[in-house]
């Protein structure tokens, strides 16, 4: 009876700090745990000192993800805009992977390289250039401004969970 009560307390401290429902939680914790390979962490993969943290728990996932929650329907101009601000902080921190407040090249075109290297198509000199290419544009096109600016940040960084009834009626 303790170990359910504590588990069910658990479940309502992260939802208190994530916003996900239980059945969300439950949903991604299946995901983290094959991410895992059923460990109780997730291992940074990158290669040499960059990220954060070397592992994640899974609330630190549930962390993460958090940042990719749609916007409620219900919130008000000023909560929409604080969301939209933590989300575009969100961002911004991955790009800037030294912490000193500035996206250079260098660290756009690292980003950029390890999100195309799955890519077999794609050469290492090909991802540079790709990188290379789209930071010159944007700095040409938004100089004074901010990148973000105008970019619907509410749709388009969020997760959706599909209805696994539905799905598993499918198959």
């Amino acid at each position: 009876m303790g170990a359910a009560h504590s588990a069910s307390e658990e479940v309502r401290e992260l939802v208190g700090k994530t916003g996900f429902s239980s059945d969300q939680i439950e949903q991604l914790h299946r995901r983290f745990k094959q991410l895992s390979g059923d460990q109780p962490t997730i291992r940074n993969l990158r290669k040499g000192s960059s990220g954060l943290a070397d592992e994640i728990n899974f609330e630190d996932f549930l962390t993460i993800m958090s940042y990719f929650r749609p916007i409620d329907t219900t919130m008000d101009e000023e909560q929409v805009q604080l969301c939209r601000k933590e989300k575009l902080r969100f961002l911004f921190h991955m790009y800037d992977s030294d912490s000193d407040g500035r996206i250079t090249l260098e660290e756009y075109r690292n980003v950029v390289e390890e999100l195309l290297s799955g890519n077999p198509h794609i050469e290492k000199e090909s991802a540079r250039s790709i990188a290379d290419g789209a930071m010159m544009e944007a700095a040409s096109v938004c100089v004074g401004q901010m990148i973000w600016q105008g970019i619907d940040i509410e749709t388009k960084m969020h997760v959706r969970f599909l209805n696994m009834e539905t799905i598993a009626l499918c198959h």
